[in-house]
């Protein structure tokens, strides 16, 4: 089975190891959580850990239901298996299944020599009484399936441009596993198997939602709309044009499950002159195009939008909080904040044609401040130049560098 290292995600456990705080990796279902914390435990090994000093339990295993169940039985097995005088490892994966698991992580962090990790495939299991229980006292990685310089690490990618590993990259999937499949037909069987479990487990059964048909129409309409604007008004229009009414305030609900449950990501509206969050109105990612391509209704070509996605995904993978800057006249397709730091950018398939070049450029060189301004095509020629301080990248050049 082939396995991609994942170079951020790895230094990020890395630079934690035995740090008095909780690891916290989050990520939608079979983006690599397992596998990253395997390659871990094996590093800890190599280095001089003891197998005895650490525990590592998967919830998805069927094994270990009562614990899943009774968190003071989970807590005794853990208790009873430390190894005195040294550091311990605990791993905890998809801890989500376990009843009141924040008790459990809170009692062992307590306790002398033990370094502790979690994972979870959604974003509601960090929120509510455990973030209030560990505030403070935890670090948290996201996750996402493989980026394009993973995958081109890959022996499918070996030997290939990156040109023709882009085109295989959005034809397929970004999900590990479909790496070591080899027909278009088995990576569908599994990224539908993947989809089917993200709604049923995370979503209908979480919530007891009934009209599972609904649910997915508003999915499908939400990855036929990615990178542009949509609301849960225009959602539920859309729905009640086709005879199928709906209240706004059930979008909603079914818009904030998804985002739970990690298929899509929102990059609300920033008001870059005002310098303010908009609560109405924002754009829509997906996790995987794979995925979108299973679910997506739509048969129009849209390479531009898909771009935008994998750019969007890079730069949360970059740790950038992402925004669509609202402009007066116009809008900016992404302002990317990290702290202090702020940089815009715009995303084009080409920029050959003059006018599309100044459609583009005419929103960068609106913002008059010193602020980095970037352009991402996939133009091989002329890839790379520099306009009054607004740069021209190609996107894959971008992608590749994994800064």
């Amino acid at each position: 089975m082939q396995i991609i290292p994942r170079k951020r995600e790895m230094s990020f456990l890395l630079r934690w190891r035995d740090k008095d705080v909780i690891k916290v990796v989050s990520g939608v279902r079979r983006s690599g959580k397992s596998t990253l914390l395997s390659l871990f435990r094996d590093d800890l090994i190599k280095k001089g850990t003891s197998k005895k000093a650490i525990q590592s339990i998967n919830f998805e295993d069927i094994t270990y239901d009562r614990m899943a169940s009774d968190y003071h039985r989970l807590y005794d097995h853990i208790k009873k298996n430390l190894v005195d005088g040294t550091m311990n490892y605990i791993f905890l994966d998809e801890i989500q299944h376990v009843d009141s698991f924040e008790k459990v992580v809170d009692a062992l962090y307590i306790l002398p020599n033990t370094d502790i990790y979690i994972t979870g495939s959604n974003a509601y299991f960090l929120s509510g009484e455990l973030s209030t229980l560990l505030s403070g006292r935890y670090v948290e990685i996201k996750i996402l399936p493989l980026s394009f310089a993973d995958y081109s690490k890959s022996e499918r990618a070996a030997g290939k441009s990156p040109q023709q590993n882009y085109r295989e990259y959005i034809s397929s999937s970004s999900f590990p596993f479909t790496l070591n499949l080899n027909d278009s037909e088995s990576v569908t069987d599994y990224l539908r198997g993947t989809y089917s479990t993200v709604i049923l487990k995370d979503i209908v059964a979480r919530l007891g939602i009934s009209d599972v048909m609904m649910l997915e129409s508003v999915t499908s309409f939400l990855f036929d709309s990615i990178g542009s604007l949509v609301s849960s008004r225009k959602i539920a229009d859309a729905m009640t044009s086709k005879g199928r009414k709906i209240d706004p305030r059930t979008i909603e609900k079914y818009i904030n499950a998804l985002k739970d449950a990690l298929l899509i990501y929102e990059a609300p509206r920033y008001n870059v002159k005002g310098k303010e969050i908009l609560s109405t109105l924002a754009k829509y990612y997906v996790v995987d195009i794979g995925v979108r391509r299973l679910i997506s209704t739509s048969r129009q070509p849209d390479s531009g939008h898909i771009l935008e996605n994998i750019v969007y995904l890079e730069l949360l993978r970059r740790n950038y909080r992402v925004f669509v800057g609202q402009l007066k006249n116009g809008e900016i397709d992404f302002v990317a904040m990290k702290g202090d730091e702020l940089s815009y950018y715009q995303v084009a398939l080409t920029v050959l044609d003059e006018k599309v070049l100044s459609r583009e450029l005419a929103p960068l060189e609106a913002q008059r401040d010193n602020y980095p301004k970037y352009l991402l095509t996939l133009d091989e020629v002329m890839p790379e130049a520099n306009y009054n301080g607004i740069h021209r990248i190609n996107a894959l050049n971008w992608l590749l560098a994994e800064s």
